[in-house]
């Protein structure tokens, strides 16, 4: 994990959501695609709210 990802979810943090995740099962045909970490998901989705609100602020500037 790089340092990006531990400053927007540091341990503390994932230890309270890890447990509020749904575990993944298999789906019952099997295939598909590989998941990829919860961790790593939940750590995409805050940097997409945090990059969001500047985003926001910039679009509203511009038109």
């Amino acid at each position: 994990m790089d340092a990006l990802s531990r400053r927007l979810v540091p341990d503390e943090l994932w230890e309270l959501v890890e447990p509020l995740l749904p575990e993944l099962s298999p789906g019952p045909q099997g295939g598909g695609v590989a998941p990829v970490g919860q961790r790593a998901v939940f750590t995409a989705v805050v940097h997409a709210l945090s990059g969001g609100c500047a985003w926001r602020i910039c679009r509203c500037r511009s038109g």
